[in-house]
């Protein structure tokens, strides 16, 4: 049954207490206004989360300067509401649900004795992190900004590089219990509809209270949740966000956090550096080549050496084969230990480096690395050619752009390493068969993964039918950009 507010003002005090449970914070300040007959009037807030200046002056100092001229009549509310609050937002509510989610927002709610309703006024003043570098995604050429926690803040960089009436950012009320603000962000002219209905549809169906990071979102309305590869981008910089709406893509905007979503991301994205928009195509076609290589060197390099040495031998020059099998004499283990004694060496320095603080993380790295490394070689639990393996291995995934790809590969690089050491050449041919097979299974948003862009409006008007059987409808304009 709705509740509503009464028009006793002690009544709503008393309900607005037990509801928040009298907390510390919690702020009511009492007031008397009216030239004559004076009237009780209520100012609530929480500390902390709402601007005390600001709710100063625009609120509590003009109804005590009103109490000077202000007659108690039938219009008081209307002169309250007009005349004599300042702030930019103030709005009548009487639901008292309403009143609750506006006072845990940081609004301020102010009750007059005698009327069955109350004023919410725009108070938020929740103290925010300044707008700073990235850092996850540096870059040597480019925009030096990053989203903060602010969903607001967020969505005024994308105002400020795209000033166009066709953008469009879109609340999602959710359909469950959500109280965690999402909005969407895209160009209405290039945006293809009906993946902005999947987009609606697949956050009004969380069944959640609060999302405290975007990552909790993705994990919720991905198309697959059996892969290690990420299907929806992610990323903290603004102008990855506005060349992606530019190309007929949405960002997903969740407040409490930098992040924003990408969707629908394609496999080629995750090797595509901010800076890329900004080097001539010649050069970005280089380096993203050298990330494609970088990708199946993190993959492959281990089993590669796994097999060459274990099963095919005479793939190797005579030369090297007989210094790898001297730098081997002494060693117990067979290839696949040792390998996986070195990559559980380096995840372990890797976790390490990210855990501990910035001032000692990269001393620990490096001299973790350099020295647990000779060590080993030294007491001959390895070999110095493995060493080198891993090692490149290594440093190959850290030139991989997207940290969640980086991580999908070192989950993967563990397997092939098995395989190799079963099969050799042959495991790992039957795994990438294997592997490509996945990518191309996958759809981020009922487009599929492995697709280098999103589809024209002449292409999905001439594939009308997949479209429609994919996203499931009768009819499907496409794309406008």
């Amino acid at each position: 049954m709705e509740k509503y507010v009464e028009n006793k003002l002690m009544s709503n005090i008393r309900r607005l207490r037990q509801d928040l449970g009298d907390g510390s914070d919690l702020t009511i300040r009492f007031l008397e206004i009216g030239k004559h007959l004076t009237t009780s009037v209520a100012i609530a807030r929480l500390e902390g989360i709402s601007d005390e200046q600001r709710l100063t002056e625009t609120v509590i100092q003009p109804l005590i300067e009103s109490f000077h001229y202000l007659e108690p009549s039938c219009s008081l509310w209307e002169e309250i509401q007009n005349t004599v609050l300042a702030t930019a937002q103030v709005r009548s509510e009487a639901l008292w649900h309403k009143i609750m989610e506006a006072i845990l927002a940081g609004d301020t709610v102010i009750f007059v004795d005698g009327y069955a309703k109350s004023f919410l006024a725009e108070t938020k003043g929740i103290k925010e992190r300044a707008i700073a570098e990235p850092t996850t995604q540096s870059v040597i050429r480019g925009p030096k900004d990053s989203f903060v926690e602010s969903i607001r803040t967020n969505t005024s960089l994308i105002r400020k590089r795209v000033t166009s009436k066709n953008l469009r950012i879109e609340p999602v009320p959710s359909l469950q219990k959500l109280q965690t603000k999402i909005e969407l962000v895209y160009l209405k002219n290039r945006v293809n509809p009906t993946l902005l209905q999947e987009i609606r549809h697949r956050i009004q169906q969380i069944d959640k209270e609060v999302i405290l990071e975007s990552g909790e979102l993705e994990l919720q309305i991905q198309d697959k949740q059996t892969t290690v590869f990420p299907t929806i981008l992610h990323t903290e910089r603004p102008d990855v966000v506005v060349a992606n709406i530019l190309e007929g893509r949405v960002g997903i905007f969740v407040d409490g956090t930098p992040f924003v979503l990408i969707a629908p991301s394609c496999f080629v994205q995750f090797f595509q550096s901010p800076d890329d928009y900004y080097q001539r195509f010649d050069i970005g076609v280089f380096l993203r080549t050298l990330r494609f290589i970088t990708f199946f060197f993190s993959l492959l390099a281990p089993s590669t050496y796994i097999a060459l040495i274990t099963y095919h031998q005479a793939m190797i020059p005579t030369t090297l084969l007989i210094s790898l099998y001297a730098q081997r004499e002494g060693v117990p283990f067979p290839p696949l230990i040792e390998a996986i004694i070195m990559e559980f060496l380096f995840e372990i320095l890797r976790e390490a480096g990210v855990r501990v603080p910035t001032i000692v993380g990269q001393t620990i790295s490096i001299v973790g690395a350099l020295v647990l490394g000779q060590a080993a070689v030294q007491a001959g639990l390895v070999s110095t050619s493995m060493l080198i393996v891993v090692s490149i291995t290594a440093i190959s995934s850290y030139a991989i752009p997207q940290y969640n790809l980086a991580i999908s590969t070192r989950l993967l690089r563990f397997l092939f390493m098995f395989i190799a050491f079963v099969l050799g050449f042959y495991g790992i041919l039957l795994g990438l068969f294997v592997l490509f097979a996945h990518l191309y299974s996958l759809h981020s948003f009922g487009y599929l993964y492995m697709s280098t862009k999103l589809p024209s409006i002449q292409k999905a008007t001439q594939h009308r039918s997949v479209w429609e059987r994919i996203f499931d409808i009768e009819k499907n304009d496409g794309f406008k950009g």
